[in-house]
């Protein structure tokens, strides 16, 4: 298996664009956010050129997170040109509760040769060139080889409404959706596991971090027993309770020995683990309740150490571009602050 990384929006979407130009058999594309600007109208083009080539082209729509202004003429553009799409669950009146639940999912898959899966959305705000020095700081990866086939078959059960379907790859390296028939919460128990076994260092960058008190244990646990632990989250994201809420976790994981990090120029939309220089995962999947017990996720779990030095790397790269949370400023933060936390850990279930 081969794989490449991206932390660049116009790169990734130049070689994205540049992989369904190519397409001669079929384009499968899903997406929590299909913005209807200046990048998503790129991919409409591009993908109503290839069906109208005749390439089988499907594209899967999060009803929620796809869902704008400009994004219905977009999806009209397509469908008169013979893309396939589908939205996941629309709201309906009968059904309330499901609209809860969101395809938080992003995979593009070419042919049998290529598969994109990580964190980008399509939209201008991970652009350099639309949005400029404030683009959103994002992870993606390219891969190629027997796991292709994997995100084939992800792909296409999802499309069928077989949403627990999973690969039966057992190789080091795969890809792991967080529903199965065999597991209700399969990414949290493969986060578990690679956290107990660590030995050395976690270095661990989510947006929005909010974790259940059995994940928020298992770094604790770690950082006790003498790894590394080490948290980068952003100092601003786009949904502000969030923040609240993750800062309501500091004072325990700092007192356990976990190193935080807020990172400083930008929105930090990157979800990445590397586990000590052996394992890595990239993926949509948030460290939060959200990501672990409702939304449908996609994450790349690796094991080949050179995908592993790429990610630290980033990792130490973002680092210098944060600042530490100590023991001693974190105790002098003011109550007005106190209380934002005390609310959004109230409201941590529903984030």
């Amino acid at each position: 298996m081969e794989v490449e990384l991206f932390t660049e929006g116009d790169v990734l979407y130049a070689a994205m664009l540049a992989s369904i130009k190519c397409a001669c058999r079929f384009v499968r594309m899903e997406s929590y956010i299909f913005a209807g600007d200046e990048i998503g109208w790129e991919f409409a083009v591009a993908l109503a050129e290839r069906a109208q080539a005749g390439v089988d082209v499907r594209l899967h729509l999060d009803a929620a997170g796809a869902f704008g202004e400009s994004t219905p003429p977009l999806v009209q553009y397509v469908l008169q040109r013979g893309v396939q799409v589908q939205w996941f669950h629309r709201w309906n009146w009968l059904r309330p509760l499901r609209y809860n639940r969101r395809n938080h999912r992003k995979l593009l898959v070419v042919d049998d040769q290529l598969a994109y899966v990580g964190g980008f959305n399509i939209h201008r705000e991970s652009s350099r060139r639309l949005y400029g020095e404030t683009r959103w700081r994002d992870t993606h990866a390219s891969i190629s080889g027997v796991l292709v086939l994997d995100a084939v078959g992800l792909f296409d059960a999802f499309w069928r409404g077989q949403h627990r379907w999973a690969p039966t790859h057992g190789g080091g390296s795969s890809l792991i959706s967080n529903h199965t028939s065999t597991c209700r919460h399969r990414i949290r128990c493969l986060y578990s596991e690679a956290f107990s076994g660590a030995r050395e260092h976690i270095y661990l960058t989510t947006p929005y971090f909010v974790p259940d008190l059995l994940m928020q244990q298992r770094l604790m646990m770690a950082a006790r027993r003498g790894v590394d632990v080490q948290l980068l989250v952003p100092l601003r994201n786009d949904v502000p309770l969030v923040r609240w809420a993750a800062r309501a976790f500091y004072a325990a994981l700092i007192a356990a020995g976990v190193r935080v990090y807020e990172y400083q120029p930008r929105m930090l939309h990157a979800k990445t683990i590397t586990i000590d220089g052996q394992w890595a995962a990239l993926g949509t999947a948030n460290f939060d309740y959200r990501s672990f017990f409702l939304n449908y996720e996609l994450v790349l779990a690796v094991d080949e150490p050179g995908v592993c030095t790429l990610l630290e790397r980033q990792f130490i790269d973002d680092l210098s571009q944060s600042l530490a949370v100590t023991a001693g400023s974190w105790a002098r933060r003011r109550w007005p602050q106190r209380l934002l936390e005390c609310v959004g850990w109230i409201a941590r279930r529903w984030l």
